[in-house]
């Protein structure tokens, strides 16, 4: 999609777009409710910025500290896809194309390479579902390290792998004499900005990590390890004991070598089936060997080995290959669906890549050229983009900070454009799914009223052997109890906690100023 595309809208509603003030009488009932909860004592450290907004006509209804700088946590994925969704449009598909290179003779046998050309399909099929959408859990299995209540999804996540071995197979290469290579020279590789996988690569398979489900047996007796996707060039080596119920699990996944997992611990009995991730280190050479494997299965002979490093020095110029030569390619989901998939759950490791597809896109190479070209989308959008703040596209950077005003005002510019929708039911629902599946309860006024993207960053506080919540955070889109549209945007930053996981204390908050505002407007 043209990124100028909509320069016309901004400019024409931008009178529109801005915000009113509220009169000094206005809703004096429901600030005083909200303020009761952010003044509470659970807050006396910490520093709250809200604003709230009639979506319709602009109105300010309330605001506490619009115009401060708070560290956003993970909304800021919502700048980061929705600059993306300028960039690519929802329907937008990535192709992976496989090219063959030598001579393919009339027996089957390629004197030469097959090569598989990442660019920018981050599920590579491994979680289209039956309608050929993606598939998601409410709490990623990227994230199962930090908490218990990590999922897998059902899809086979070498089924890309196999669709494009299968085609290998089918363009009538029966024997491959030369290598298998992947080529991910995309963008210049980067660090992810949040939790989970670090590497920010062109080719991913399975989010680049290996899950690993732990199921507890007799007390006393081995659990049971299984893991995927499996490949000969990684050995597993899992010894978990089954404990006494009521004993928290305790996990350990090293990797003493190359090529060597050695998962070590204990399960409590009668638990539920435990999930734990180990990344890979090297992307590339993971989906090298899943590759080769791929092409075993499909009846194509590989004489190359999958434990083989991935020979990027082989690779012919970016601009050389032939169309006369694909054997193979795979088509993604459109873009909306990757879009459900980073806000729905949080995924740190696709909304950190996303700056750097945006860059490709416009022939760029770095995670800084895709920021820039962020900040020029949310300048033509009118948004006040010189009072915030990015270093990554995830929500993780030491240098994430925006202010409740200008997240409100990105959200009100997407309400203009004719993909607004997607945008919209890509946001987790309160009380349904994603990260808002359980802040409220079931019975709650507020369940299913509320779209929006929450954020959580926390960091341990060692010296007193607690953590400190450095931001919770939830914008995006509310139908009050009397039909009213509302945009809002609330952060809290610097509150103590006891453990990392009584982050679930302040998305109950959250939860609850939204039952407030729903029944107060």
């Amino acid at each position: 999609m043209n990124p100028t595309r909509f320069v016309h809208v901004a400019l024409i509603l931008s009178a529109s777009l801005a915000l009113s003030r509220p009169s000094p009488a206005a809703t004096p009932t429901l600030a005083a409710r909200l303020n009761e909860v952010i003044d509470g004592p659970d807050y006396k450290h910490a520093h709250w910025g809200l604003l709230l907004v009639d979506q319709e006509n602009g109105v300010v209804l309330h605001e506490h500290n619009a115009d401060k700088l708070f560290a956003p946590a993970s909304t800021t994925k919502l700048y980061t896809v929705a600059s993306a969704l300028d960039t690519f449009g929802s329907e937008h598909r990535f192709e992976t194309p496989v090219y063959r290179r030598g001579k393919l003779s009339t027996t089957g046998e390629l004197t030469g390479d097959l090569i598989l050309v990442a660019q920018g399909d981050l599920t590579l099929g491994g979680r289209a579902g039956a309608d050929g959408r993606i598939v998601f859990k409410d709490v990623d299995h990227t994230y199962a390290n930090g908490s218990t209540l990590g999922e897998l999804t059902e899809p086979d996540p070498l089924a890309g792998l196999n669709d494009l071995a299968r085609q290998v197979a089918a363009a009538g290469v029966k024997r491959l004499r030369g290598d298998v290579l992947i080529d991910d020279r995309l963008f210049d590789k980067a660090e992810s900005t949040g939790s989970g996988p670090s590497q920010l690569t062109a080719i991913v398979v399975n989010d680049n990590v290996i899950d690993f489900l732990i199921t507890p047996g007799a007390a006393g007796a081995p659990a049971t390890v299984d893991w995927r996707p499996k490949t000969s060039a990684i050995t597993v080596d899992a010894k978990v004991e089954t404990s006494v119920s009521g004993q928290d699990p305790r996990i350990q996944i090293t990797a003493p070598a190359p090529g060597r997992i050695v998962v070590r611990g204990r399960v409590a009995i009668g638990s539920k089936p435990l999930l734990r991730v180990a990344e890979v280190p090297d992307a590339a050479a993971f989906a090298r060997a899943l590759f080769i494997e791929a092409l075993g299965r499909a009846g194509v002979a590989v004489d190359a080995s999958p434990l083989a490093a991935n020979r990027g020095e082989l690779l012919p110029a970016r601009d050389n290959y032939q169309a006369s030569e694909r054997v193979a390619h795979l088509t993604s989901a459109p873009f909306r669906e990757e879009a459900k998939l980073i806000l729905k759950v949080s995924h740190n490791l696709h909304a950190s890549t996303l700056p750097l597809l945006v860059a490709a896109k416009n022939g760029r190479r770095t995670l800084a050229d895709g920021l820039h070209l962020q900040h020029d989308f949310l300048a033509r959008a009118r948004i006040d983009v010189d009072t915030i703040s990015f270093g990554g596209g995830a929500g993780g950077a030491r240098s994430d900070y925006t202010t409740p005003r200008a997240t409100v005002q990105l959200l009100r510019y997407m309400t203009t454009r004719p993909d607004f929708a997607v945008y919209e039911s890509a946001l987790p629902v309160i009380g349904v799914d994603g990260t808002l599946a359980s802040v409220v309860d079931p019975n709650s006024p507020a369940r299913g009223k509320v779209h929006a993207k929450t954020g959580t960053l926390s960091w341990e506080n060692t010296m007193n052997g607690r953590f400190l919540l450095t931001s919770k955070a939830l914008a995006g889109y509310m139908t009050t109890s009397t039909g009213r549209k509302l945009t809002f945007a609330m952060f809290v930053n610097l509150t103590h906690l006891n453990k990392g996981s009584d982050t679930v204390r302040e998305g109950r908050t959250l939860g609850r100023l939204c039952e407030i505002i729903y029944d107060g407007l």
